[in-house]
């Protein structure tokens, strides 16, 4: 069966048709009206092509929110981001109160549905109450009001509208009739709607003046907004005097008789409290850091803003961080700690799957996004020391170190390192310095290392220093350079994924998958190996830990905590074989917590993110890469009978295996032996005399004295005798017993003012006495065999000393150039 056609009049036709309402009226404006229907049929055309359909205004509706989704398509954060207006959703009519369609329709347009557009009764009672000077209400219907919000043609000045503003308004009004359902116009005017300063729409009003959705409003809520459509920023006496009359016709309505007596007070009052209520906040939700990375991201791209953006943070995994960090910093209440900070990513991808910027409600600082915040690391670069250091094959997993007290020479005076129980372990294996976290260790390491080659290899894991190498100096290997916990924790992620580093991925979550990025290699696949081995290693962390410690998770995972000084940042960052997890507790403030250790701040956070993490995915051992070799080691002290350490298995980049490691020194012979309760049988004792005298490795030498930089000033009342400077070096890496530094030639480089190099030797051995002479030198350090060992900038300030005489290069250093 045909569908019979709807039959429409045009506005042209108008003129022809009876109205009850004209019979009435005087013939002037009978033939008035008549007058400005056929000029009407002259704009239609144009109207016509110029107004939008239902489904374009809906879709060029800009809400000033923006929804930050979850990878899984949860509302993780709703963020304002126009801070011109206040717009909500686009709110469909049928979610609208019903008391609230009526307080519109007996304020603003009664014969909303008997019309087309213009109320023709109206606009004869204003026209004969302005022939007769009488104060009556407009006749603009609700069509009338929207045709102005749809194009600003049609909107009313500061001096109000004109004739032709006026009759462009209702063609376009008719036109809209002729175009939309009723239920569309009413739509679209309770979206578009300005209501009070920035608010606009429905849907901002009802949440930011009475904190619910539209529809939750009841009579007396919608009188007053109701009562703001005709003066938005009106006094509140005003409103309220508006809103009594509308809820006053409201019930007259409804009851379809006198309206009865109103509480116009209780109106008043509850007009007064909702006009100065703000109770929609700008953010709310469970990632407002997170958010604000998106939305900054956005910006750099100049990408168009968007109402819905989805993210790659998992919503569970955020809950969980947000719990778990909130839970624990409460359980460390009375030790004045309020803040922290967790990331989670993805190690495969470097997608964000948590980011938790403060503790929210704990904090006091909690717009403060400790993500980003720049704090000392503490102990938490010490794997990449150890990685640089086993790279370039100065240590190994088992060489020795001695943590004793020690004073080493900068430029700017003693550094005198301490482990955090202030005490010292003696000599101890890297796997035992690098897992128990000493201090010492760490930095006789990076006097074999040197802070410029550690702070440039910080730099290339993306960690972004603001000082120069020379600023941090040796401290630097106990994390005196103050970075933000994503650079860190991304830094770990390279560890995780054998030394290779890549950005953290976009906040965006891709539509398509993406494959993993390849990553750069800033730390050797064998390194980074062997310091995961270390840091997964509960046995080795056990003197510091305790075997039952908070980071011996079930599965396998690899962590290091860390403290700074005066326990202002405390730190806990690992990894798993799919997750690394980042997590600093501390003060935004920068206040000192009371007793909070790494073990008992940050780890246990970092250990519950990971048990949920892996509740139910496994996470095994990473295989171990080429150009590893795993042998049994052995630790004696030549000269007595205890074992350093116990034996054990141990992971050697190929090349720098040794089956005994051994120190002939007083310190390990004064060692209690009763402590371990372990003797050696005289093959291990042969074994380590084998091995001081033909298995270890060629020892490598270093400067001691003077260190680079070093600045020297001659004094002329001194005889020149009297200011010799002792060069002195010393071994470094594995098998230093019985070095000897006979070998050893000590040469100085200066560059003459007309640019020619002049090169001398200043004697053999350590030490040997210098006199030194002004200018600019470079002290190089060259073992028997002819290779460069080291090398140190200086400068000497003074005058009257005699100049160098240039010498032919040496043998050794003419067979190097070569």
């Amino acid at each position: 069966m045909a569908r019979p056609r709807r039959r429409t009049t045009s506005p042209c036709a108008l003129s022809s048709v009876r109205s009850s309402g004209l019979q009435g009226l005087p013939r002037s404006l009978r033939a008035c009206r008549r007058s400005l229907l056929w000029l009407g049929c002259l704009l239609v055309p144009l109207v016509a092509q110029a107004l939008p359909s239902p489904q374009e205004v809906r879709r060029g509706f800009q809400p000033s929110e923006t929804y930050i989704l979850s990878r899984e398509g949860e509302l993780l954060q709703r963020l304002r981001t126009d801070m011109q207006v206040r717009r909500g959703q686009w709110v469909a009519l049928s979610d609208t109160s019903p008391a609230l369609r009526l307080a519109l329709l007996v304020s603003e347009d009664k014969r909303f549905y008997a019309h087309s557009g213009v109320d023709w009764k109206a606009v004869s009672a204003a026209a004969w109450g302005q022939l007769w000077h009488r104060r009556t209400r407009g006749a603009s219907t609700i069509t009338m009001q929207l045709a102005g919000l749809l194009d600003e043609d049609w909107r009313a000045s500061n001096q109000g509208r004109s004739v032709g503003q006026k009759l462009g308004q209702a063609v376009a009004a008719t036109q809209l009739e002729r175009q939309w359902r009723k239920d569309q116009i009413l739509e679209a005017y309770l979206n578009l709607l300005p209501f009070r300063g920035e608010l606009v729409g429905i849907d901002a009003l009802s949440r930011s003046l009475f904190g619910k959705a539209a529809h939750g409003l009841d009579a007396v809520e919608a009188a007053i907004a109701a009562a703001l459509v005709r003066g938005p920023n009106a006094s509140p006496e005003v409103v309220a005097q508006r809103a009594c009359g509308v809820w006053q016709d409201m019930q007259a309505w409804e009851s379809r008789a006198a309206p009865p007596a109103a509480d116009c007070g209780a109106i008043e009052w509850r007009t007064q409290q909702s006009l100065r209520a703000r109770l929609w906040p700008a953010s709310e939700g469970l990632a407002p850091h997170w958010a604000q990375r998106v939305w900054q991201s956005q910006r750099e791209v100049a990408q168009a803003p968007s109402a819905r953006v989805t993210t790659t943070v998992s919503a569970p995994v955020q809950r969980l961080a947000v719990e778990s960090l909130q839970r624990h910093l409460r359980e460390l209440q009375g030790r004045n700690v309020e803040d922290g900070a967790v990331l989670v990513l993805d190690n495969a991808s470097g997608q964000v799957l948590a980011w938790v910027g403060s503790s929210g409600g704990l904090s006091q600082a909690a717009e403060v996004d400790g993500v980003l915040a720049w704090r000392q690391p503490g102990s938490t670069l010490k794997p990449f020391l150890y990685a640089q250091a086993l790279q370039e094959g100065r240590v190994t997993a088992a060489s020795l170190l001695e943590d004793s007290p020690a004073h080493i020479a900068t430029p700017s005076g003693l550094y005198i390192p301490q482990n955090y129980d202030r005490k010292f372990k003696g000599w101890v294996s890297v796997r035992s310095a690098l897992a128990g976290s000493l201090n010492v260790p760490a930095v006789r390491t990076l006097v074999m290392v040197t802070p410029d080659a550690f702070f440039h290899q910080l730099r290339w894991l993306g960690l972004p220093l603001r000082e120069s190498a020379g600023f941090y100096g040796y401290s630097l290997a106990l994390g005196s350079a103050e970075v933000p916990l994503l650079h860190l924790t991304n830094a770990y992620r390279a560890l995780a994924n054998g030394g290779r580093w890549s950005e953290v991925a976009a906040p965006r979550l891709p539509r398509t998958p993406q494959p993993a990025p390849v990553g750069q290699p800033v730390v050797s696949a064998a390194s980074a190996f062997i310091v995961g081995d270390v840091l997964a290693d509960h046995q080795a962390r056990a003197a510091t830990f305790g075997l039952d410690s908070v980071l011996a998770t079930r599965f396998w995972t690899a962590v290091k905590t860390g403290t700074s000084k005066d326990m202002r940042d405390n730190w806990a960052l690992g990894w798993s074989q799919r997750y690394t997890v980042g997590v600093w507790v501390g003060n935004a403030s920068g206040e000192a917590m009371h007793s909070v250790s790494g073990s008992s701040g940050a780890a246990p956070i970092w250990a519950d993110i990971m048990a949920a993490l892996h509740a139910r995915l496994p996470s095994r051992a990473p295989p171990a890469p080429p150009g590893l070799r795993q042998q049994a080691v052995q630790f004696v002290a030549a000269a007595g009978a205890a074992a350093l350490e116990p034996g054990r298995k141990e992971w050697f980049l190929e090349g720098t295996q040794q089956p005994v490691f051994a120190i002939e020194s007083e310190s390990a012979i004064a060692r209690d032996s009763s402590n371990s309760g372990m003797k050696v049988s005289e093959k291990t004792k042969n074994q380590a005399q084998a091995a001081i005298k033909n298995v270890l490795p060629v020892v490598h030498a270093q400067i001691a004295q003077p260190v680079s930089g070093t600045i020297l000033a001659l004094d002329p009342d001194i005889p020149p005798q009297h200011q010799r400077l002792q060069l002195q070096a010393r071994p470094m890496g594995a098998g230093s017993a019985g070095w000897q530094p006979q070998g050893l030639r000590w040469q100085l480089v200066t560059r003459q003012p007309h640019g020619e190099t002049v090169r001398q030797e200043l004697g053999r051995g350590s030490p040997v006495a210098w006199l030194p002479w002004p200018g600019r030198h470079r002290l190089e350090l060259w073992d028997a065999a002819g290779q460069l060992q080291d090398s140190v900038e200086l400068e000497v300030r003074g005058a009257g000393a005699r100049q160098p005489q240039q010498v032919a290069p040496s043998p050794a250093s003419s067979a190097r150039s070569r």
